[in-house]
């Protein structure tokens, strides 16, 4: 786990590491094959941004971290790194967090069940915390949510007539849906009101659209550990930069689209350069900006405390990001 991304937050150290141990526990499986695969993904494990929003968000009344909560923010972690495993499947990514993909390193069979594994271990999870309340079915919904978000995308792979509205709702689906049950889900384990609940899973949802944003920009401006920059191009993924600025310069990228995925390195890099001349990225950090405003507008409704306070620099850190 990425602990170093939380090293100013050191009331979160001590449970994102009992989120991590956990998450290690619950992955040891009596299949020699699979068993390996699932320890990888584990041991590689990302800034764990969606355990921690859960935890943040279940602080803010202060009262001691529970169980139920570590197993909840456990359970988020695992159903991301499932959508993760399948989304390498997809996309025949040789790489994810700077290490070989599950697919490239074990095979594409040991992925699937490997994934496949993660949503039993999910469910298990989710049975044991909240079984016996509204989040069972608010669990459900939200993998139909990113299964949907991520059927929306393959359903606009290569089309030039994209619409902003259209990509919003995928990234509603496939990466605001865990940021909006982490802080959902949170809220309501930490005992804050009906209004607080509302105002965590808003916030979630803003936080996971900007957070998709900036992801997209990087495509453009940074260094991406999971994937080779601009990769998605070739397979008709457009971010939202280029989105911004097709229809006002679709005669210079056509000729370049149109070639899908036989798109060349120096097409790629063609359309790189269109984009940023275009003003796509600045477009793209403007959008980011303002759905991050109406998380902080939100954020600043919530009781005042060291997990609000938190959750306040982690924003704004998010918007920072350079990879």
């Amino acid at each position: 786990m990425q602990q170093a991304y939380f090293r100013y937050y050191p009331q979160l150290k001590p449970n994102l590491t009992a989120v991590s141990d956990l998450i290690g526990d619950r992955l040891t499986v009596r299949y020699a094959q699979l068993e390996p695969a699932l320890q990888q993904m584990a041991q590689q494990g990302g800034k764990f941004l969606r355990p921690a929003f859960l935890l943040l968000f279940a602080g803010l009344h202060e009262h001691p971290v529970t169980e139920q909560q570590l197993k909840a923010a456990a359970s988020i972690e695992i159903l991301h790194m499932a959508t993760l495993i399948h989304d390498d499947i997809i996309d025949d990514a040789p790489k994810r967090r700077g290490h070989a993909s599950l697919q490239a390193a074990f095979g594409k069979d040991v992925a699937v069940y490997a994934g496949d594994y993660l949503f039993t271990v999910f469910f298990d999870l989710i049975t044991e915390t909240v079984a016996n309340t509204r989040f069972l079915t608010v669990n459900a919904r939200i993998m139909k949510r990113i299964l949907n978000g991520e059927l929306g995308q393959m359903g606009d792979r290569f089309k030039l007539d994209q619409s902003l509205l259209g990509y919003l709702r995928n990234v509603n689906g496939k990466t605001a849906a865990l940021f909006s049950l982490a802080a959902e889900e949170g809220a309501f384990l930490g005992g804050a009101t009906q209004k607080e609940i509302q105002l965590a899973k808003r916030i979630g949802q803003n936080i996971g659209i900007a957070f998709q944003i900036l992801d997209d920009i990087l495509d453009y401006t940074g260094h991406h550990l999971n994937k080779p920059i601009l990769k998605d191009l070739a397979t008709g993924v457009y971010s939202l930069p280029l989105l911004l600025v097709l229809p006002t310069h679709q005669a210079e990228l056509t000729p370049y689209l149109t070639q899908q995925a036989q798109m060349t390195p120096a097409d790629i890099k063609a359309v790189q350069q269109i984009v940023k001349q275009a003003g796509g990225v600045q477009a793209a950090q403007t959008l980011a900006a303002k759905f991050t405003a109406k998380a902080e507008a939100e954020l600043a409704q919530l009781p005042p405390s060291a997990s609000r306070r938190a959750l306040e620099k982690i924003i704004e850190q998010l918007l920072k990001r350079t990879r």
